[in-house]
């Protein structure tokens, strides 16, 4: 059976929920399809379920470090069923509910693209047939080349976000975002967590000195942190999950969450047999999100900064030129945010991807509570770091990095400013709201020896 649509979204996570809501709104017949639920890995087993299990430990951190307060204690029963609400409990039927009412064809299934000109979607036995198809099927944990993982009580992201007990001793792989956040969770909870990264720092596509302060902040909370560590073998050891290090050292816990990356989840949807290159790090997209004509793709499937504010803003370019209205997109000044206590958030280019690009570069770092009255409002032992990159050149910030409270709301200063190219000198006669984190930005740009 085949049915014929202006557009064809595969893959119903925020992205693909973005582009087929444009598009429906435009008045367009539009196809929805989703192999597991709609809203995506971010809905169900990502930033949603993360962040609403963090908030609870970092709200009880925070009365600790105000006046006149205790902290209070967790309430893991409570947590866990305010975190299957927001969830969804895993059901999807009001999505699907209500892209069928709004006049979307929704397919549950998996994919597969089996011709073209015009493009043609074969999902559990029917083929929808369009002259455009957005791809967006989002990614899949990395899984390292470790000997032996089937051995261990293994987790990924959705585990780890979805746990109903917490373990007693946990084995963290990978330094970045879903590792610090989920080591320090874990921890709080009461957890004895340990982080192995292979490389040499946490957060190692930032700025070092932003993988310094992780490292500090974890271990406040009790995580063992062995960066330089590489894992070799997995086993199984009783009822110990245990990893062996290239060292000839090794650590146990009673599970093993990876969290060493993602990877683009491309290869189930046949493109290769009608002709396109999946062969690269997701699928390679034009400025205007464009694979080929009338095959666009948006999100983590691309490979290109695999946020779920990314995808989202892709979604709206490829709709855009979907309907006629040329628009490329930008990625200059995309903010990167860690949800850990306090919160890391970093935009720009580093210092070492700047001198990569022959710019000139010069950089400050500035102690927050040292200068400013809002980390002594918000609490009663503050810390926070904040550092500016800055070209010489041009006289404009090219990099910026928060670890402090909130840091990923005021994190947006330095990226509107990065996006648009606002000069060191303007920022400087800026006028900052007392007192508030934001007011940082003044006392690091005024610390730039330029």
């Amino acid at each position: 059976m085949e049915e014929r649509f202006d557009a064809v979204v595969v893959g119903m996570g925020p992205g693909g929920e973005v582009a087929a809501s444009l598009l429906l709104d435009a008045g367009l017949r539009v196809a929805v399809v989703e192999r597991e639920l709609i809203g995506g890995e971010c809905g169900y087993w990502a930033c949603i379920p993360s962040k609403t299990l963090l908030r609870p430990l970092e709200a009880a951190a925070e009365a600790a470090g105000v006046a006149g307060l205790d902290r209070p204690a967790p309430d893991w029963p409570a947590m866990r069923d305010y975190r299957d609400t927001m969830i969804r409990h895993l059901n999807d039927s009001k999505q699907v509910a209500g892209y069928t009412d709004r006049g979307a064809a929704v397919y549950k299934g998996a994919a597969r693209v089996v011709g073209r000109d015009p493009w043609v979607v074969e999902v559990e036995g029917r083929r929808l047939r369009a002259d455009n198809v957005v791809v967006a099927t989002g990614s899949a944990a990395a899984r390292p080349p470790i000997e032996g993982l089937e051995e261990v009580e293994l987790w990924t992201n959705r585990q780890a976000t979805t746990l109903e007990e917490i373990p007693e001793r946990a084995v963290v792989v990978g330094g970045s975002a879903v590792g610090v956040e989920m080591g320090q969770f874990l921890a709080r909870m009461g957890c004895e967590v340990t982080l192995v990264q292979r490389s040499g720092a946490l957060m190692n596509r930032e700025e070092p000195r932003v993988g310094e302060l992780a490292a500090e902040l974890l271990r406040s909370d009790g995580v063992v942190v062995r960066t330089g560590a590489e894992p070799r073998r997995a086993l199984r050891r009783g009822r110990d999950s245990v990893l062996e290090l290239a060292d000839g050292s090794s650590v146990v816990g009673d599970v093993v969450l990876l969290a060493a990356g993602r990877v683009p989840r491309v290869g189930e949807l046949g493109l290769e047999g009608v002709g396109v290159d999946t062969g690269g790090a997701g699928l390679a997209v034009d400025e205007r999100c464009r694979v080929a004509p009338g095959l666009w793709a948006v999100g983590d499937v691309t490979g290109t900064a695999m946020f779920t504010h990314v995808a989202k803003y892709q979604a709206r370019v490829a709709a855009a030129n979907i309907l006629g209205r040329d628009r490329t997109a930008d990625y200059t000044g995309v903010p990167r945010v860690v949800f850990s206590d306090p919160e890391i958030a970093a935009v720009g280019l580093t210092a070492e991807q700047a001198r990569a690009r022959g710019l000139d570069v010069v950089a400050a770092e500035v102690d927050l509570p040292a200068g400013l009255a809002r980390p002594w409002t918000y609490e009663t032992a503050p810390t926070g770091r904040l550092g500016v990159l800055a070209d010489r050149g041009g006289r404009v910030l090219v990099g910026a990095w928060a670890v402090a409270p909130l840091a990923g709301e005021w994190i947006h200063t330095a990226a509107l400013a990065i996006r648009e190219g606002i000069g060191v000198d303007r920022l400087r006669d800026s006028v900052a709201q007392f007192p508030t984190y934001s007011e940082g930005y003044l006392l690091a740009v005024e610390a730039l020896d330029m």
